[in-house]
């Protein structure tokens, strides 16, 4: 029996699929779940997650080391 890969990206963890049944009572338990569980990790994490959101999101210079030149262009 094969893992199949999480979208987090890593290998390892448990599968797990939303049900297609829920009511919207269930539905709406898990949604609120999951904000309380994102507002937690937040404020546990936010200095280090603030850092490797901006590192993440940072452009790359060019290979060659030579940065675009603006050429006022609106767009």
């Amino acid at each position: 029996m094969t893992t199949p890969q999480l979208p987090s990206g890593l290998a390892i963890g448990l599968p797990f699929t939303v049900p297609a049944d829920w009511t919207a009572e269930q539905a709406l338990a898990v949604f609120e779940l999951l904000g309380d569980l994102r507002e937690l990790v937040w404020s546990h994490y936010q200095l280090p997650l603030q850092n490797l959101i901006r590192e993440q999101r940072q452009a790359f210079p060019p290979v060659d080391g030579t940065m675009p030149e603006d050429d006022d262009t609106p767009f």
